[in-house]
């Protein structure tokens, strides 16, 4: 394809010439980033550009001890903002164009000061609008029940609404709630003039979780059923009141569906452009690794299979970036590899990705955030192993770095990272990204598992990674079994294996490395937060051991007491095997604390919604009791689960404590 058949290429191809990437010097094998800079919140959290290209907001915060304030700029003047918000006694959290004149967005504040139960936050919400034309905010309290509101749909139609609903989901932004799809979900026109508020539809367990076309009509919906412990799918046609059932029932009563609930990212992810009776499925239809499908709403049947990737699950979509003039049509498929890769059905689209990667310094992971309605304008934002995120604005022909999340950390001084696939002892190959410290080896490792554990993990910015690299430890962070977007035999292969083979994975990676000559076999460790702490723990106890320390943040130390707190004992059999399983059947490593045999780091947050302190403190009581002194507590004084509510207190502290530990405490002479 020639450029010359697409002006606009030809223009951003002639802006990127002029990029360049600045360069920095680093000491091979030293931590050279003083804690403080990895400490910082995000300096630039979000950038965004008007749909009629003229304006331009960034969320940002300006000192290490800053909450943020928004800015809004017009792109005619770039130089000084015309207006400077906050939210005080709340923060800013979230901001997006909706339209021309309305920005919308969530606020929070700190209201608890502790967590009484299992996903209790101790922050409250607002949703908030606001105006550029008259500079007034409007705003909306949600429930207690519901939270805060997630933009549903922008209703190109109707410039004074959005459709929004309540977040169903609890996890920070990780994307690590097993039961969001069975909340229920209220959907509601939001007035984006007054803040007011309009129920269209009410969910119910029947239909939990709707999804909206552009003109506001709910089409397609997943339910449970609670008598015959099925997960059903039903469409709608636009304009229809009631619902048609379509497609396979799913027996959650079976583990062989547990996968495709638990996984997050089967089912309906967008419409056929101008065929409202064509949709985009990904499902795995009984193969291994899940596919993206055309399906017929008319006929209830799949149609082509679009496609699918030989190694991992099809596990989203990427829609053209001409959306604010209508054009939504399927630009690629998405699924999980060195990153997240693409296979491109839009040869146009693809022409100006490649366009922008070539020109961004250190591009990897690009996405166009934004783009004017006239397609003249963007805002597009990168991250990876050497760039903790950035956001560009195209504008007049020209590409400007609007700025970072993390402006102190230089190119030079990150790490490399590599995709690699090793064997497990029983012969089955794990992904893994090995994060490389300057320098030769073989060097020192940290083990560094996901929380979750059912979540997608591929190469990207990693702040834990990179930090320990530029201590000089080589990383690994090994897709153990479980982990999801590499097919569901990779998933299934999990069953009851919590400290046990899941584990075996962990070790068989670091033993891999040492074989390799990259690592030294006497100098390792594990780190992990959340299920990652829990298996850090477990490392705590293995025998043979392998290990010289852990650091078990978050961790899941008792997985018994939670699974007993929160089962539903009228909930699916799968459902409740998953929950059972990862203590009942396994290991719970608060029964093993007497096996424990190498140095302990244990840090948790006392506000924490996800694993609850007591996990900590029962954990530290065992210990005692079991005559062990070798290990460490620390308790982060207001700090939740999850690293979007960590201010810079909560990371400088911990830093620096993770470090000093993994020097002096960790072994024989440290790491």
């Amino acid at each position: 394809m020639r450029l010359k058949k697409y002006p606009f290429l030809m223009a951003v191809a002639c802006a990127l010439a002029a990029t360049t990437n600045p360069l920095a010097a680093q000491t091979a094998g030293t931590p050279s980033i003083p804690v403080e800079v990895w400490a910082l919140r995000d300096v630039i959290s979000t950038a965004d550009l008007s749909p009629d290209g003229k304006h331009l907001l960034i969320l940002k915060t300006e000192s290490k001890m800053g909450e943020n304030v928004l800015e809004l700029y017009e792109t005619a003047n770039l130089t000084k903002p015309i207006a400077r918000l906050a939210a005080d006694p709340m923060e800013i959290v979230s901001a997006r164009f909706v339209s021309d004149k309305f920005i919308y967005g969530t606020a929070w504040q700190v209201s608890r000061k502790s967590v009484k139960g299992p996903e209790q936050d101790v922050r409250s919400y607002k949703s908030y609008s606001y105006n550029l034309e008259t500079g007034k905010f409007s705003k909306t309290q949600p429930s207690a029940d519901e939270r805060s509101y997630d933009i549903v749909n922008v209703l190109p139609g109707e410039p004074d609404s959005v459709l929004v609903a309540a977040a169903t989901s609890n996890d920070g932004g990780s994307g690590v709630d097993p039961y969001a799809a069975f909340r229920p979900r209220s959907y509601y026109r939001y007035n984006l003039n007054t803040g007011g508020r309009e129920l269209v539809i009410r969910g119910s367990t029947q239909y939990a979780n709707i999804s909206f076309d552009d003109e506001g009509n709910p089409r397609f919906a997943t339910g449970f059923e609670a008598g015959t412990k099925e997960q059903v799918y039903y469409y709608r046609a636009p304009g229809d009141s009631t619902w048609k059932e379509f497609g396979d029932r799913f027996d959650l009563d079976d583990h062989a569906n547990l996968y495709r609930v638990l996984g997050g990212f089967q089912g309906l992810v967008g419409f056929k452009q101008g065929d409202p009776n064509t949709g985009y499925v990904i499902d795995n239809r009984g193969e291994d690794k899940a596919a993206l499908w055309e399906f017929d709403f008319t006929s209830g049947q799949f149609g082509r299979k679009l496609f699918s990737a030989p190694d991992a699950d099809v596990m989203g979509i990427t829609e053209n970036s001409m959306r604010w003039a209508g054009d939504n049509t399927l630009a690629a498929a998405v699924y999980p590899g060195a990153k997240m890769e693409r296979h491109w059905f839009d040869p146009q689209e693809k022409q100006l990705y490649e366009l922008l990667e070539s020109a961004i310094p250190n591009a990897h992971s690009v996405n166009i955030r934004t783009r004017s309605r006239d397609g003249k304008s963007m805002v597009i934002s990168n991250s990876g192993p050497h760039d903790p995120g950035s956001f560009w604005l195209f504008l007049d022909g020209k590409l400007a770095k609007i700025g970072s999340r993390n402006p102190l950390l230089k190119a030079d001084d990150l790490a490399d990272v590599e995709f690699i696939k090793y064997p497990a002892r029983d012969g089955r190959m794990i992904p893994a990204y090995v994060t490389k410290p300057k320098g030769q080896g073989p060097f020192p490792l940290v083990v560094l598992p996901h929380g979750g554990p059912h979540v997608n993990e591929v190469v990207g910015f990693d702040e834990w990674g990179q930090l320990l690299a530029n201590a000089g430890y080589m990383v690994l962070q090994p897709q153990y079994r479980m982990s999801v977007g590499w097919g569901q035999d990779h998933f299934d292969s999990a069953y009851g294996q919590h400290g046990l083979a899941m584990q075996d994975d962990k070790d068989d990676g670091a033993l891999y490395l040492v074989k390799q000559g990259l690592v030294d076999k006497d100098r390792m460790a594990m780190f992990g937060w959340s299920y990652g702490g829990y298996a850090a723990l477990v490392a705590t106890t293995r025998d043979p051991q392998i290990y010289q320390c852990a650091i078990a943040g978050a961790a899941v130390a008792d997985p018994e007491k939670g699974y007993i707190q929160t089962r539903n004992p009228n909930g699916a059999k799968a459902l409740d095997d998953w929950g059972k399983r990862r203590g009942t059947i396994g290991i719970n490593p608060i029964n093993e604390v007497a096996k424990s045999n190498i140095p302990l780091l244990m840090v948790h947050g006392d506000v924490d919604r996800r694993v609850l302190y007591y996990n900590y403190e029962d954990y530290e009581k065992a210990m005692q009791k079991a005559g062990k002194t070798n290990a460490q507590f620390l308790t982060l004084k207001g700090a939740d689960h999850f690293s979007n509510t960590l201010n810079y207190e909560h990371q400088e502290t911990f830093y620096t404590k993770m470090l000093d530990f993994l020097k002096n405490d960790c072994g024989p002479g440290g790491l």
